[in-house]
């Protein structure tokens, strides 16, 4: 059995040259395998191994950067990610805008408060994910943007959603990371009620009593798996995504 390991943080983070190539050298003596995106702003990794790789290479690449992350983990009998790959980056998930990522203070709701917060019809429900990913599952009464890419929720905000400045707006995305960035983002544009699922999806799932969730249909993710269903357990979605949309616009 294989876990499943995606941590990200946003963190000032200096040579990266040399966190890449430590970073590479754990992956490679642990047998750990996927992807790692180093950026000035943080990082962001989606990998893969067996639970003892995980107890050796968890704790030394906090080390190596130098402070401490969570993480979700969830399972599969097979490696869904084949490659070692630690990337440096712009962004750690790319929205090319600037974003004071602590105006996000005070936003983030957890699993039983968001169900109270999008139950409300006067809360605007946002997805950030990409058309793709909406298409296998969403939770209820959410907005998909149809964005492409992350870059393009922006336009999508300031062409739809220019007067729900004074309303609550609840976002989630699959891990977390897009909304850590995006509620930022908005409540520099003057949002003032501004929310974010803590965890994301996947923490939702993993927390919430199915009888109480409101998330219908899977969960698309960033490996080989393509979907998750509501255990965290490969599903049956198709991917539709395009093949160059993998980590890089995902978490």
């Amino acid at each position: 059995m294989f876990q499943i390991v995606n941590f990200y943080k946003f963190v000032r983070l200096a040579d990266l040259d040399q966190l890449r190539a430590s970073l590479r050298t754990l992956m490679t003596a642990t047998g750990i395998r996927g992807t790692i995106i180093l950026a000035d702003e943080g990082f962001n990794a989606m990998l893969c191994g067996k639970e003892p790789e995980m107890k050796v290479f968890l704790p030394e690449a906090q080390s190596i950067l130098g402070t401490d992350f969570e993480y979700k983990i969830s399972y599969y009998d097979e490696p869904p990610l084949r490659k070692i790959d630690v990337k440096i980056k712009p962004e750690i998930v790319t929205l090319k805008q600037r974003v004071d990522i602590e105006l996000g203070a005070g936003t983030h709701v957890g699993a039983d408060e968001w169900n109270k917060l999008v139950s409300d019809p006067e809360t605007v429900v946002l997805d950030a994910r990409n058309y793709y990913e909406v298409m296998n599952g969403a939770f209820k009464n959410s907005i998909d943007p149809k964005t492409g890419k992350f870059s393009e929720l922006p336009k999508f905000i300031e062409e739809n959603l220019g007067d729900a400045k004074v309303k609550n707006v609840a976002m989630y995305c699959t891990g977390g990371i897009r909304c850590e960035k995006f509620a930022p983002y908005l409540k520099s544009k003057g949002f003032e009620n501004v929310f974010q699922l803590k965890g994301g999806i996947l923490k939702y799932l993993e927390t919430v009593d199915p009888a109480a969730s409101l998330w219908e249909g899977e969960c698309f993710v960033f490996d080989d798996r393509r979907t998750v269903n509501e255990r965290l357990e490969k599903g049956e979605g198709l991917d539709f995504s395009h093949p160059d949309n993998r980590i890089e616009d995902g978490e």
